[in-house]
């Protein structure tokens, strides 16, 4: 059963949306163009076919980010990188794998729920040629509105209600516990509604513990942190991985140069910060190809270890021959 907020609630959480500071994200000093970009990307890696697909944009403030550092520090870094030290631009960007039987998606978006300039998965989903009717599964990384608040239409039906839907167990309980959006800070009751209101949108859930098979070559590890349960999908084909992130990592530069910095919007900080570092020092060393959900689109790289800091490296990508 859905909550139904009244009135009341619906505006007051309104007017404290542009408090809920999500990643921000790199992007080079350019003016935007006078149509669209391209909003999917393509690449294999093994069997495994793969497509990323941008379900729009946000923008937010930066003063989320590095909360553990001095301020001054986080902005000049910013400034360093070509980057603005107030205002953050983040990319969603979605992994869709088609390995043997299995097409998998991860994350469905925001939809109409989050902030116009997102939700725009399923429309650029159809412009790459994608049939939502085939998707044979849907792992959710975490529950924050970027990630599931699309999971249904504004008729509050599911949308790809044929699909298997993945999410982990320990996400699962946290969201769902009794009467959470009493127990946390009034800034994080929208957070909690939209989740419960997309996990009781009427799917059938599949609770994934570390080391789930989604199909086979697909596999989900736990990655605790920005959310108790959070998720990441490793698919793996003929010697080769990529990992999908989720937001386990969500800023291109500050995650690489400060690992040990964290964010507002992480759940608990120093579990993120250790999660982090295990996956830096794990897709560094297996050289696994990285997508980050709030990288600049496509998303797509590397990590490069030097020392005690890393890199992210934008993957050399390739045209058709």
């Amino acid at each position: 059963m859905l909550i139904k907020p009244n009135r009341r609630d619906i505006l007051r959480l309104a007017a404290m949306a542009p408090a809920f500071a999500l990643p921000a994200m790199a992007r080079a000093n350019l003016g935007a163009p006078a149509g669209d970009n391209p909003a999917h990307f393509r690449f294999t890696v093994g069997e495994a076919k793969i497509t990323i697909l941008s379900d729009g944009f946000f923008s937010m403030p930066t003063s989320g980010l590095g909360v553990n550092a001095d301020p001054k520090e986080v902005q000049a870094l910013l400034e360093q990188h070509y980057l603005s030290p107030t205002e953050g631009y983040s990319h969603t960007n979605h992994m869709y794998v088609e390995l043997g039987e299995a097409k998998v998606l991860v994350d469905v978006g925001s939809g109409t729920r989050w902030l116009p300039t997102a939700g725009r998965l399923l429309a650029n989903m159809e412009a790459a040629g994608i049939n939502p009717d085939e998707i044979t599964h849907v792992v959710i990384t975490h529950a924050h509105p970027d990630h599931i608040w699309g999971l249904r239409d504004e008729f509050d039906e599911p949308i790809l209600s044929q699909a298997e839907y993945i999410i982990g167990a320990a996400e699962h309980a946290h969201w769902m516990q009794d009467d959470l959006v009493n127990k946390v800070a009034p800034e994080e009751q929208q957070f909690v509604l939209g989740a419960v209101n997309s996990i009781n949108a009427g799917v059938e859930w599949t609770m994934a513990e570390d080391g789930h098979e989604v199909a086979p070559g697909l596999r989900l590890i736990a990655t605790p942190g920005h959310t108790p349960g959070h998720m990441n999908l490793v698919v793996e084909s003929d010697g080769k991985q990529v990992m999908a992130l989720g937001d386990s990592m969500s800023h291109a530069v500050l995650n690489f140069a400060q690992p040990g910095w964290f964010n507002g919007f992480d759940s608990d900080g120093e579990q993120t910060v250790a999660t982090r570092k295990r996956l830096l020092d794990m897709a560094a060393a297996d050289r696994i190809t990285v997508l980050g959900y709030h990288f600049p689109f496509p998303g797509v790289g590397h990590v490069l270890k030097a020392g005690e800091t890393y890199e992210f490296l934008p993957a050399l990508w390739q045209f058709s021959e």
